[in-house]
C-alpha cells in the first residue's frame, strides 16, 4: 500500500510512524518536517498529504501535528478525504469501520510509541462496514 505522511515536526514519533510502516511493508512519501526542504506548516503539509489520496495516487495517509487538530482539518478540506483523529485504538477501528476514513490524524503530544502501533494495527486491520446505513453515512458526506 502507499501511504503519504506529515508532521509539522521532526518527532520521534514521527519517525517512528515512518518506520513502522516501512516495517509493514507500505511505500511511504513523506512530507512537511519529515522531508527535507518541504514547507513544515500543518495546514500545507496536511493539505499536501490528503491530496495525494484524494488524486489515488496515495491509498491512504497519516497526518500529524502537535495536537492532531489542525492537521484532520487540514486534510478534511481536502474534497474526497474523511480525515479522523484518532487517540487511541479503538477510535481507529471505529474510523474505518463506521466512517470508511482515509486519512488518519495523529497528535504528536499524545502518541507514544506503543500507543501509535496500536492504532495502527487497528486502522490497517480494519475494513470499512458493508452495512447499509454506515454506507449511507458515508455517502451523504461525500455529497
Amino acid at each position: 500500500m502507499r501511504i503519504s505522511v506529515s508532521s509539522d515536526m521532526d518527532q520521534p514519533v514521527a519517525r517512528a510512524l515512518v518506520a513502522n510502516l516501512r516495517g509493514r511493508g507500505h511505500e511511504v512519501i513523506t512530507y512537511g518536517a519529515l522531508s527535507p526542504g518541504d514547507d513544515p506548516q500543518w495546514a500545507v503539509c496536511s493539505q499536501a498529504a490528503a491530496s495525494e489520496v484524494a488524486a489515488g495516487t496515495a491509498d491512504r495517509a497519516v497526518v500529524c501535528c502537535w495536537t492532531g487538530t489542525g492537521a484532520s482539518i487540514a486534510a478534511n478540506k481536502v474534497p474526497g478525504v474523511r480525515a479522523a483523529l484518532c487517540t487511541d485504538a479503538y477510535t481507529a477501528e471505529g474510523a474505518r469501520r463506521w466512517n470508511d476514513a482515509n486519512v488518519l490524524a495523529l497528535s504528536l503530544r499524545l502518541t507514544s510509541e506503543p500507543l501509535l502501533t496500536e492504532i495502527l494495527e487497528a486502522w490497517f486491520s480494519t475494513e470499512p462496514s458493508p452495512e447499509e446505513e454506515d454506507r449511507q453515512n458515508v455517502a451523504h458526506v461525500t455529497r
